[in-house]
């Protein structure tokens, strides 16, 4: 029986964050935390690559939560240019490992979201990381390295983050990145072929 969304709120640490789970279909192996794109271009976690990329790993075994970052929808605060944000994805974690246990955690992104994400890496132990669209050289704080499994989804036609920025980030970490041919920055078109490398390219999948 298909296992559908379901939306709580998580304490974060300046305020409630309204936050959707989308549980693992079948029995639930990993955790995730996916966050969303730019809440001044409005970016929430509804966004389409978002909700994407959490059906298709609760297809894999992850339960996701997909959290309204500050200032964004019904959470509390105020949007914090990346700074905040990665505050609250560690109150995320921490909350729902309380609730799931001590499960392998992935943390994933879109843009904004992908900036938040690697930073909160560097806070964090996680198992996989997933950036789509990452948002490279938008904010006065650079994008940090990433572990050298981390997937790296973008769009050749991305109008946002041009694929080329994202290629001279990847290039001394010796990052791969998988580009997507014909793809902009939102995946118009693509959501489903975004889905399936997700999937088939996701690295030590959870067995």
């Amino acid at each position: 029986m298909l296992k559908t969304p379901e939306r709580l709120t998580i304490a974060g640490p300046v305020g409630a964050l309204e936050t959707i789970r989308v549980p693992a279909q079948g029995e639930c192996r990993a955790i995730a935390v996916i966050c969303h794109p730019n809440p001044l271009q409005g970016g929430t976690n509804t966004n389409k690559v978002v909700q994407t990329a959490a059906r298709a790993l609760s297809q894999m075994g992850y339960t996701c939560y997909c959290p309204n970052l500050r200032g964004v929808g019904e959470s509390e605060g105020r949007h914090d240019y990346g700074e905040g944000e990665v505050d609250d994805v560690l109150a995320v974690v921490e909350s729902l490992k309380a609730r799931e246990g001590d499960l392998p955690l992935a943390l994933a992104g879109f843009s904004f979201g992908g900036f938040v994400a690697a930073r909160a890496r560097q806070r964090i132990e996680a198992e996989h990381l997933l950036l789509m669209g990452v948002a490279v050289g938008k904010y006065a704080i650079p994008t940090p390295e990433v572990p050298a499994g981390t997937l790296v989804i973008h769009g050749e036609e991305d109008e946002v983050i041009p694929l080329s920025v994202v290629l001279d980030w990847a290039r001394p970490q010796g990052l791969p990145v998988l580009v997507l041919p014909g793809s902009g920055h939102f995946f118009h078109g693509k959501l489903v072929l975004l889905a399936s490398w997700i999937k088939r390219c996701w690295e030590r999948p959870i067995p």
